[in-house]
């Protein structure tokens, strides 16, 4: 029993920590932990990362809890995607389920510690109040991002095993067999990657926030290539696509920062915008492009100039997003000079402040 109670507070340890483990995940890892030899820590890691994780993002999360959860039980632990160096880890205290609430009146009740990594409380910590210690681990976890990019339909077809009849393909395959009815061909028409628009303040009101977000769009550009544009907006647009796409993220930072000349200046989305639609965005950049503006909305310049050039780009582009670092709080209200005039104009505002908010991001980017 107490081993059951063990196994299912990991479970829920797991659920706290942000993985998507319903009742018949639980199920489906008891049946699997009642088929093997619990003296083997192998089988029960694999166990629990085979019917537990439902992605390839949950992994991480799953082998940090599973070695904190295991170890402190005492247990010999096999994790081998957990990091080897020692992380501090962040306790709390969940009741046994069925057992009643923690601080009752039952002295008798046992108590499982559930322990959470840094990396979860990471993953929601606003990019601003990082230290330095922990914007150096953010850099590891923005690689491990799953990025899936938009995708629309491409005029060619290509052959696939459903989708309309081919009539060309079939009348060969005819003719090749001599006539003799042969297997109907079908064709579909192919996917192609739609283009991805990054434009990121770098006003003073966003100095808190772009390193990290310069860093989460290296992570784009490096992955995707050409199919990836990146601007600065602060008092003037700066195009730093090129730089971006260095492999090494050090390098292609110190290349970014040496070619953007506003860094913690002053704010105007409007004239940026006006200049990125004149020079790239007419010309094809923005063409049914996918575009996420990263900025807290504070305009120093005509906030009508803003809502017309968003107007202009939202009839250019696919989709555009607001990628706002604020818009995370409870008692967040977009009442800010630029955020007020371009909600009429953006696809969804969403929040842009903390590596689970960029996670967030990237889900929109790939449905939209």
């Amino acid at each position: 029993m107490a081993e059951l109670a063990g196994l299912i507070g990991f479970t829920h340890a797991l659920r706290a920590a942000g993985l998507g483990v319903d009742a018949h995940r639980v199920d489906a890892y008891l049946r699997a932990v009642d088929c093997l030899d619990l003296a083997e820590p192998a089988s029960l890691y694999w166990a629990g990362r085979l019917t537990l994780c439902a992605d390839a993002d949950d992994l991480p999360c799953y082998d940090e809890a599973y070695l904190a959860w295991f170890t402190a039980a005492g247990l010999p632990v096999h994790a081998p995607g957990a990091r080897s160096a020692n992380r501090p880890l962040t306790l709390a205290a969940l009741p046994v389920p069925g057992t009643g609430e923690q601080g009752g009146g039952n002295d008798e009740v046992p108590v499982l510690r559930a322990a959470a990594s840094d990396v979860e409380v990471l993953r929601h910590k606003d990019f601003a109040a990082l230290s330095p210690a922990e914007r150096e681990q953010l850099r590891e976890l923005f690689d491990s991002l799953r990025i899936d990019p938009p995708r629309r339909r491409g005029s060619r077809h290509r052959p696939h095993r459903s989708g309309p009849l081919d009539p060309r393909r079939t009348l060969r395959a005819l003719l090749a067999n001599g006539g003799e009815p042969v297997r109907l061909r079908r064709r579909r028409r192919e996917q192609r990657t739609r283009r991805l628009v990054l434009l990121i303040d770098v006003s003073g009101s966003m100095s808190a926030y772009a390193d990290s977000l310069l860093r989460f769009a290296h992570v784009l550009a490096r992955r995707h290539g050409n199919r990836v544009e990146v601007f600065t907006l602060g008092t003037r647009l700066t195009r730093v696509s090129r730089q971006l796409r260095h492999r090494d993220p050090e390098q292609a930072l110190a290349s970014a920062g040496r070619a953007v000349p506003d860094f913690a200046g002053g704010t105007r989305l409007g004239e940026g915008l006006r200049a990125f639609l004149d020079r790239w965005g007419q010309r094809g950049t923005a063409r049914q492009a996918v575009v996420v503006l990263f900025s807290d909305g504070w305009e120093r310049g005509d906030p009508s100039l803003l809502g017309e050039q968003l107007a202009r780009l939202r009839r250019l582009a696919h989709a555009v997003f607001w990628a706002n670092p604020h818009a995370g709080g409870a008692d967040y209200r977009p009442v800010q000079s630029g955020i007020s005039v371009a909600l009429p104009h953006l696809t969804r505002l969403v929040a842009g402040h903390s590596l689970d908010a960029m996670r967030n991001l990237l889900r929109e980017i790939r449905d939209a």
